[in-house]
Order: C-alpha cells, then sequence, then structure tokens
C-alpha cells in the first residue's frame, strides 16, 4: 500500500503480474496525478513487484496483495478475455469507483452492459467526449487499435465502400505472458507464421467502429495476421480501392487527427522502431494507381493496451490527455 495524497487519483491494478499489468505499473509509478493503492495478483501475493518485473527494482517497494481495496478512483482490469466478466461477478465493485477493462469482454455494444455498469468503448480517436462523460470503459484490442485508426477518416467521410485487405504482424507480447508452443524463443525465433486468417477475434469491434462514423458499412475487411520475429510492436498494411488523390486522403488523414495528442500522420517511411515503448501511433498514408495504402504502426502493449488505457483514465478524470505517456522511443 501507498500513502494517501488527497489531490491523486488512487488506482488498484488487477493482474498485475502480466504484460499489461506490469506496463500499467511502469507508466503509473511515474504519473505525477496518480498515486498506486494496490497491485493484485493471486499467485505472487506477498512478493515484492520488482521481483516479478525485475527493470522497476529501484522504483518501488509495493508488494502484490490477494486483498481489494475500495478506497481507490479507478481500478484497472489487467487479465485475460473472459476473465474481467467472472472477476465482476465474484467482486462486486462499488459503483463510485471507475472501472477500465483491458480484456474483450465489454467491447461490443451487445456486452457493454453488465449489472449496473455500463462502458464505453474507449478509443479517444472516436469517442473522446463519451469517455470524458463514462463511469466505465472498454479498452481496444492491440490490433482492433492499429486497424481502426487506419481506417476511420475514410469511414467519416462515408468513403468506404470497397472491400479492405490488411496484412499484419505482431510481437510476441501479444500473446500474453503464459508460455504456448508458438511462443516459445525456440519456435518464435527466427519465424513467422499466420494465425486466425479471416476470422481474427478483433474483426467484431472493427466493424462496430466503422459503422458507427459510416452507417450501413458492410464491406469485408480481408485480415490476415502474422506472428512475428520481435517482443513488441505491430505493423500493418492496409489498402483499399479509392478514387481520392495522394494529396487529398493526406489531407484528409491529418485533417481528422489534427487534434489527436497520439496519432500522427505522415507520406514518409515508417518503421517500428519510431513507436516502440511509445502511446504513439503513426500512419503512412500513400497512393498506388488506384488503390490507398495505409501503414499503420503502434506498440502492443502501450498504444494497444496499458498506454491507451491510462490515457482512457486521463480523459475521464480531467487531466492532461498525455499524462503520464510522454515516453521515449527505443529509436535505435
Amino acid at each position: 500500500m501507498t500513502e494517501s495524497t488527497s489531490n491523486k487519483v488512487r488506482a488498484g491494478i488487477i493482474g498485475g503480474a502480466g504484460y499489461t499489468g506490469g506496463e500499467m505499473l511502469r507508466i503509473l509509478i511515474n504519473h505525477p496525478n496518480v498515486e498506486i493503492a494496490f497491485v493484485h495478483s493471486n499467485s505472487n501475493t506477498g512478493n515484492h513487484v520488482y521481483e516479478v518485473h525485475t527493470d522497476l527494482f529501484g522504483d518501488t517497494n509495493l508488494r502484490f496483495t490477494g486483498e481489494l481495496s475500495f478506497a481507490i478512483d479507478v481500478l484497472f482490469l489487467c487479465v485475460g478475455h473472459g476473465d474481467a466478466k467472472k472477476f465482476l461477478e465474484a467482486n462486486p465493485i462499488p459503483d463510485h469507483i471507475k472501472i477500465i477493462d483491458l480484456s474483450q469482454d465489454f467491447r461490443l455494444s451487445q456486452n457493454s452492459t453488465f449489472k449496473t455498469k455500463t462502458f464505453v468503448y474507449g478509443l479517444p480517436e472516436l469517442n473522446r467526449e463519451a469517455i470524458k462523460g463514462a463511469s466505465n470503459v472498454a479498452n481496444p484490442g492491440c490490433f482492433a487499435t492499429c486497424l481502426q485508426l487506419s481506417l476511420l477518416p475514410l469511414a467519416s467521410k462515408g468513403l468506404l465502400n470497397n472491400e479492405v485487405h490488411v496484412a499484419a504482424t505482431t510481437g510476441s507480447t501479444g500473446a500474453g505472458q503464459s508460455l504456448s508452443p508458438t511462443s516459445h524463443f525456440t519456435w518464435r525465433n527466427d519465424n513467422l507464421s499466420v494465425y486466425k486468417a479471416f476470422n481474427h477475434q478483433h474483426l467484431n469491434e472493427i466493424g462496430q467502429s466503422l459503422k458507427q462514423l459510416q452507417n450501413g458499412f458492410n464491406q469485408p475487411i480481408n485480415f490476415i495476421p502474422y506472428r512475428g520475429d520481435f517482443t513488441r510492436g505491430i505493423i500493418a498494411s492496409v489498402y483499399t480501392d479509392s478514387t481520392l488523390s495522394a494529396e487529398a486522403a493526406l489531407k484528409l488523414y491529418q485533417e481528422y487527427y489534427a487534434g489527436d495528442p497520439f496519432t500522427h500522420v505522415t507520406d514518409r517511411n515508417i518503421d517500428l522502431k519510431q513507436i516502440v515503448n511509445t502511446n504513439k501511433c503513426f500512419l503512412q498514408v500513400t497512393k498506388h494507381e488506384g488503390k490507398l495504402l495505409i501503414i499503420s504502426i503502434l506498440d502492443n502493449l502501450l498504444k494497444g493496451a496499458s498506454g491507451q488505457a491510462v490515457q482512457n483514465m486521463n480523459l475521464l478524470f480531467g487531466l492532461d490527455e498525455r499524462a503520464g505517456l510522454r515516453l521515449k522511443a527505443a529509436a535505435f
């Protein structure tokens, strides 16, 4: 536990031992407007946080706890898909505590209400004003964020009238911390593979958001995800037929994201090292004969998960949207 500081947002973290929980800790320990009230982990109760997240040695003396405290303002659910709903079933959270869920349990509109709680879909570039007035937020998925940011400007003008083709590669941290045959180093190293072609679970939330901007959107999104031989980051190439000129397309994207502090548009080449370890998304917009190509890159654990969750927290509490998120890219 930490001592109370009256003018700071008190945060609790559920699932603090995993990848997203670790990233949440790294951000919030240095957030100027937050104090961490507790970090929950059933498997690590009593252990120092730095015994699991060894890079935090010297930064915090927090210990994992198996107990919950309701003396908080916001609760982050850094748990697996399906586990957020189970947690809330077993642990009713008072309505005055805001919840930010990083699983997929409440992202779709048909699942957004749970007992007395309603969750707003937490993509700031789409729902910023709704998030500001929300009590609970369903944080988007990593692929979903990457692909939506590449398509929202077109949908906003009703210009998604042809099928969309996507090839995207994610780092190994996208598979979570639990080991599986495809996350072992000996399998992943010097390797590349496709998984969940055409039926990735994030397609549902992507379609939901595009229809929010372009009513009646019903074009196929042909999505081929790849497992990459690197730790973190997503790079997606997205293309569709378009009558926009290169100049008009670039202007459309730049104007759509003009007020967004973390999404930036260019027609120059981009690469993952520009955004890894940051909450940024970079979009490269170019035209190739009749096809519009958008390259979208972000860090799957930050803008694709914990960084975006903190961005949503900042909006919920009226803080500077960039607070705690002025992070340095790996660069080289």
